[in-house]
């Protein structure tokens, strides 16, 4: 196993160094195909990895090399393969091997063809990094190694100054994040002496229920995934990360990179067990950041930022099942997750891919008879997020918001509401875009087309997994939990059981049909509003009331630049200020002072040997009598 581990995590990077060093001189069918190739080898060495591995196989730690030692901690370079970090690489290179192959299609006229899947290799390198090491130093790489892809691939199209902005934004915002969690391992290692996940979980029980200390680490450890998982408040952050290419926001900020917040609670679960009031901070701010989130992408008309605000919506929605303790619940969303909003994603690209290039909604409609594959696609992405039985995201969501209401009703309430405005947005989403009349230019309307073959095939493959991914861990109720493969191989990786008061199944029945009830009706109001009625998407300048908060973002951004940034820029410019004024004429008069004392003694280097001869005799003379009379 040692061999394939290896393998697992160094094709990626043999593609990045091979892309990056020849890539510009090598075709392009090459370059993409060699980026796609080892994604997908390393897919095909995790899954037989995954079928030999059994759901009570103890977890493999494959050591390379010993790192460091410091202060009696030995630290391991190493990877440890178990029934999480499986699941996550499964995740990584099967999906990601869908998206390079759908990028060779949707990147193939860019000039930067081959740099932009030399990142996306070193975006999957480090992702397995993140999900495969031992320890949370290796982790800490990683996620440092995903935050720098991150900011290359938002701002790959650099020559647009926005998009520049939006990758340093998304770069300082991580940074926040990244020094709470490199203080709570910092915090770990004090405590533990050690920072290997197997030492700290043996360990942990040296620490008491929700102690000071615990709830110290944990706390600053889930700063960390706040960053990385845009929850409130450095969630804004990744809308406007949508200035990267398309296949970036499908793999990085919908399927991959956002969920390593989600990682880091589930792989930490033996810290967090012990931290019930961490636990409770965690549902809060993921329920605040589900609504906050859903309520924006009510009114946004540019396709990919009501997908961005449907991610950040979803994400709150994993850290309310983890704040619940329900972890598998949680990593299960993450999966379903991964395959919908993929796939929504990535049907975005192939409207935008039609529509030359345009993102508004207000300029589209009535594409579902001109790009069929892409429409019929992105309906089950559609249904599957909104929670259509008996799709992915309905199974997923469901347990959700039944691990919820056994813990409030009240919480279960505002849960099943941020539910109901992820089904009003994505289905406006959907009228807009592939029904009604055709609203953009007859140039448009020439060019619109259905994507190639490379593009569709992807759609194809994830509404299939949208479709039946919710399969592997169906509700307990259906075989009294036979058919929860992935509770009963996640099970392991637990090292405290929380004990989840269950519902009556009357009670989980009635839950689930408001659920399924409130979804249909809104489906078909909105219908009507948008097909029936037909009515328009308005300019942002022209919503009035709450639909101006929902299109102007809460003015969340303007908050922020009005408290953080223009106050940090003030300050920037009262240092230069202060630099001009008083630093730089100091400087510049111990310069001024040097270069006149070097004039001055210029003038005694003339070149004359005579002066030279003369000036010597004398200073032996000074110095003769100066010693003459001090005797």
């Amino acid at each position: 196993m040692e061999n394939l581990v290896y393998a697992i995590v160094l094709l990626p990077l043999a593609g990045f160094i091979i892309n990056g060093l020849f890539g510009k001189n090598l075709p392009k069918a090459l370059v993409g195909g060699l980026a796609t190739l080892v994604v997908f080898a390393s897919f095909v060495i995790t899954t037989s990895i995954f079928f030999g591995f059994k759901n009570d196989s103890a977890p493999v730690v494959v050591k390379a090399f010993e790192w460091f030692r410091v202060n009696g901690i030995q630290v391991n370079f190493g990877f440890q393969i178990d029934q999480l970090s499986l699941m996550m690489v499964m995740i990584i290179t099967g999906i990601g091997s869908l998206i390079h192959l759908y990028s060779m299609g949707y990147m193939s006229h860019d000039k930067g063809y081959y740099k932009f899947f030399t990142y996306l290799n070193l975006f999957i390198f480090s992702m397995l990094l993140l999900v495969l090491g031992s320890n949370y130093l290796i982790l800490f790489i990683g996620w440092e190694g995903v935050g720098l892809c991150s900011y290359l691939l938002i701002g790959f199209w650099y020559t647009n100054e926005d998009y520049g902005k939006a990758a340093r934004k998304a770069f300082i915002m991580n940074r926040i994040g990244d020094l709470g969690l490199l203080i709570g391992i910092f915090a770990i290692a004090s405590q533990v002496n050690a920072v290997d996940y197997l030492s700290v979980a043996e360990n942990s029980s040296k620490f008491a229920l929700d102690s000071s200390v615990i709830i110290f680490i944990t706390v600053s450890l889930f700063i960390g995934a706040v960053g990385k998982s845009a929850q409130i408040p450095l969630f804004t952050w990744l809308p406007d990360a949508m200035a990267g290419p398309t296949p970036v926001s499908a793999l990085i900020h919908a399927a991959t990179m956002v969920t390593a917040g989600v990682y880091l609670v589930v792989r930490s679960n033996f810290l967090f067990s012990l931290a019930p009031s961490t636990l409770n901070l965690i549902l809060f701010i993921g329920l605040a950041t589900a609504l906050v989130a859903a309520f924006i992408g009510l009114r946004q008309n540019d396709i990919k930022k009501v997908l961005a605000y449907s991610t950040v919506s979803q994400l709150g929605f994993m850290f309310i099942a983890l704040g619940a303790g329900a972890y598998t619940t949680g990593m299960f969303h993450v999966m379903t997750h991964a395959f919908f909003k993929a796939l929504l994603f990535l049907g975005a690209g192939s409207v935008i891919h039609a529509m030359s290039g345009e993102q508004d909604m207000r300029f589209m409609g009535g594409l579902r008879k001109k790009i069929p594959v892409t429409y019929w696609t992105f309906l089950i992405g559609t249904l599957a997020i909104t929670g259509i039985p008996p799709l992915s995201g309905m199974i997923s969501k469901d347990e959700i918001l039944t691990h919820i209401y056994a813990k409030s009703p009240v919480l279960w309430g505002l849960t099943l509401f941020s539910a109901a405005l992820t089904a009003i947005y994505m289905f406006r989403l959907l009228f807009l875009t592939f029904f009604g009349e055709f609203r953009g230019t007859e140039e448009q309307k020439h060019h619109v087309h259905e994507s190639p073959a490379v593009m569709t095939l992807p759609l194809i493959i994830l509404a299939i997994l949208s479709v039946v991914g919710g399969f592997i861990n169906l509700p307990h109720f259906i075989g009294h939990g036979h058919y929860q493969k992935l509770a009963q191989w996640l099970k392991p990786i637990y090292v405290y059981d929380i004990e989840t008061p269950e519902i009556p199944f009357a009670t989980e029945m009635i839950l689930l049909a408001i659920t399924i009830i409130m979804v249909v009706v809104i489906f078909f109001v909105v219908k009507a509003i948008y097909v029936t009625k037909k009515k328009q998407a308005l300019p942002e300048g022209k919503y009035t009331g709450w639909e101006k908060l929902s299109s102007r973002k809460l003015f969340i951004d303007e908050i922020y630049n009005a408290m953080i940034v223009r106050p940090f820029e003030e300050a920037g410019k009262a240092a230069a200020m202060f630099d001009k004024a008083v630093l730089d004429p100091i400087v510049n008069f111990i310069g001024l002072g040097a270069q006149d004392s070097g004039r001055a003694a210029k003038r005694l280097q003339n070149g004359n040997v005579e002066n030279y001869v003369l000036i010597m005799s004398l200073a032996i003379g000074i110095v003769l009598i100066v010693n003459f009379i001090l005797k």
